[in-house]
């Protein structure tokens, strides 16, 4: 490579995504990313504020929108001399080749090595093009490549119409057992169906691109309720995960209402928007863990990312949940919940958003494929052990993220009438009880920030929801909380020191108390209780004799 500093622009929406690149590039001799955006405005913003002279490339990521290429095309009137490299995961044809003729540079697709990412860059921008060739598309002409993927999505679109209403009807009490019976059959064979067009209309190309994101295809229904999961034995990390993952899927399928002692943000809604709210987070979970991978972090790295992929995840899922009841009339005025939501954070729910428990361990473990230490034990990385710990962890991670997400929403917008009819149980909507739910979770965040916290980290554990065949469940584990201890203060370090007093002086009030017990237990039988036989003895004695010599005196008259 030319020892010429090479200074490229990134412009991706995806925050892991730009931080990954970003990185792995900067590690690399003579290559610098001099600013990375998420927004084409903040794009056009670096331009204008720095020499443009000075970017020698613009890597853009391509979604499959017309909105793209119009800001190419943007690109290229006003910066003709900057060379730009598209990215993208699933592009269209069609868009590829009307991008190439607005004179964009290259093409790659973003699942590409590092090791093949450079040697494209460098070429784009000393002036060359590059245009990533999918054997795919070159093996199926476009009006059949098209063709194809029209039938296999509106084959898949109507098979899930199916499923849906035949899930529906299963729910009615009224149903007979045979009826259900029937339904049952049926649901059986759509997902069969569904498995055989997404493998019937799939080449083997793509299916070894697609490992993960329709997890669906890994699991054979043998009943409603009971998913009979066929996994490879597990030998690499990303067979971990996706092993993981399908475990954590299946039991998404087991009821969700909260049979815990500790009420839940999400509790309010229905069961179905529990179900769908959850669906969100584990594939966009799935798909984060595919970027990161691909990244090679070393664990440093991958701790310095903790929280941005916490945050990624849930402003993802907040905008994916509320996505398709985006506006809403609030005190007379249109609003999109969406960026109402998001406007609304605040330090402190973002600060409950990063304390999802052990979630660096259990990316240490999935990526990394390092050993999982918890109940104070070490469990070796790929074991039925470390995957059942794993699974827990899991489990609480995305419960923790619905709460999130959910939370705004109580907090602002929790009595509109839209907001009730397609999200809340039909138990939760008057407004009396929603007053009452917002009053329970108030009383849990003030009763957890101020004794629950600190009572947990002070006995070095964890406790953690699960999804049990009966509902959302709550557990206890054991993990070192010695950190967190010893930046306690106020209301909560005095909890610690209450409960530490308690420990102290409880054994020797207990040896007091039964110290004392047993003195009065001798005082009231020993001495009161002998004394009053005595007394009452005597006094018994006494009126036997009485009794005789007014006898005796009787007979001698």
């Amino acid at each position: 490579m030319s020892d010429r500093l090479l200074q490229f622009l990134l412009i991706d929406p995806d925050p892991i995504f730009r931080l990954g690149l970003k990185v792995t590039l900067e590690t690399i001799p003579n290559l610098q990313v001099i600013a990375d955006v998420a927004t084409e405005t903040a794009a056009l913003q670096v331009l204008s504020d720095i020499n443009s002279r000075q970017i020698k490339l613009i890597i853009l990521e391509l979604d499959n929108e017309q909105l793209e290429l119009q800001f190419c095309k943007q690109l290229k009137a006003l910066y003709p001399h900057i060379p730009i490299l598209l990215l993208s995961s699933q592009p269209q044809p069609e868009l590829l080749i009307a991008a190439k003729a607005i004179g964009i540079n290259g093409y790659c697709p973003k699942g590409i090595s590092i090791s093949q990412l450079v040697p494209i860059i460098q070429e784009v921008a000393n002036g060359g093009y590059y245009w990533f060739v999918d054997p795919v598309i070159v093996n199926s002409p476009l009006p059949f490549f098209k063709l194809r993927n029209n039938l296999q999505n509106s084959g898949i679109k109507n098979i899930d119409q199916a499923l849906f209403q035949i899930t529906e009807q299963l729910k009615l009490p009224e149903k007979t057992l045979l009826n259900k019976a029937i339904l049952a059959g049926q649901r059986r064979e759509l997902l069969a169906a569904r498995w055989v067009v997404n493998h019937l209309l799939t080449t083997e190309e793509e299916r070894q691109k697609l490992p993960r994101k329709i997890l669906s295809s890994q699991i054979v229904f043998q009943s409603d309720s009971q998913p009979l999961i066929n996994i490879p034995p597990v030998v690499s990390s990303q067979k971990l995960q996706s092993e993981l993952l399908t475990l954590c899927l299946s039991k998404l399928q087991f009821p969700l209402h909260n049979i815990s002692n500790t009420p839940l943000e999400i509790d309010i809604l229905r069961e179905d928007k529990k179900r769908e709210l959850l669906y969100i987070i584990l594939q966009k979970f799935s798909q984060q863990l595919d970027e990161i991978y691909a990244f090679n972090f070393d664990k440093n790295q991958l701790f310095n990312l903790t929280d941005k992929i916490l945050m990624d995840l849930w402003q993802f899922t907040i905008t994916k949940f509320f996505g398709n009841y985006s506006q809403i009339t609030l005190d007379k005025q249109e609003i999109n919940v969406v960026k109402f939501l998001l406007d609304k954070t605040t330090n402190s729910q973002t600060e409950i958003i990063k304390k999802a428990p052990l979630f660096f361990e259990l990316l240490s473990y999935l990526l990394l494929f390092t050993d999982l230490y918890i109940d104070n034990i070490s469990y070796p990385a790929g074991s039925t052990e470390a995957q059942s710990q794993a699974l827990v962890i899991l489990e609480n991670l995305f419960i923790h993220i619905a709460n999130t997400v959910i939370q705004p929403l109580l907090n602002y917008l929790a009595d509109v009438e839209t907001i009730k009819q397609n999200f809340y149980d039909r138990q939760m909507i008057s407004t009396r009880e929603i007053e009452k739910f917002r009053n329970n979770l108030s009383w849990k965040y003030q009763l957890y920030q101020y004794i629950t916290e600190a009572q947990t980290i002070f006995e070095s554990r964890y406790e953690l929801f699960i999804f049990s065949p009966r509902g959302i469940a709550k557990i206890s584990i054991y993990s070192p909380r010695n950190q967190e201890l010893a930046q306690l203060s106020g209301i909560p370090l005095g909890v610690t020191l209450i409960l530490e007093f308690r420990d102290a002086i409880s054994p020797r009030i207990q040896s007091l108390v039964g110290f004392l017990g047993t003195g009065i237990v001798f005082v009231l039988t020993q001495v009161i209780g002998k004394g009053l036989g005595l007394v009452g003895r005597g006094i018994l004695q006494g009126i036997g004799s009485v009794s005789l010599t007014e006898k005796g005196q009787r007979k001698n008259k």
